[in-house]
């Protein structure tokens, strides 16, 4: 029983030191595909409307 809840909490460790190496270049991701498809989309506009 103490081998399974040490491999449990090993298991546990590792896990979360994943996602706290991982989550902020995911948020970096999310963040960059906003901003691009704002610029997508500022740029669509500006250019499907008449220039005065």
């Amino acid at each position: 029983m103490n081998t399974a809840m040490d491999n449990l909490i090993a298991l546990l460790s590792v896990a979360g030191i994943l996602l706290a190496v991982t989550f902020p270049s995911l948020l970096g991701i999310a963040h960059d595909r906003r901003v691009d498809r704002q610029i997508r989309t500022a740029h669509r506009i500006m250019t499907s409307s008449p220039r005065r």
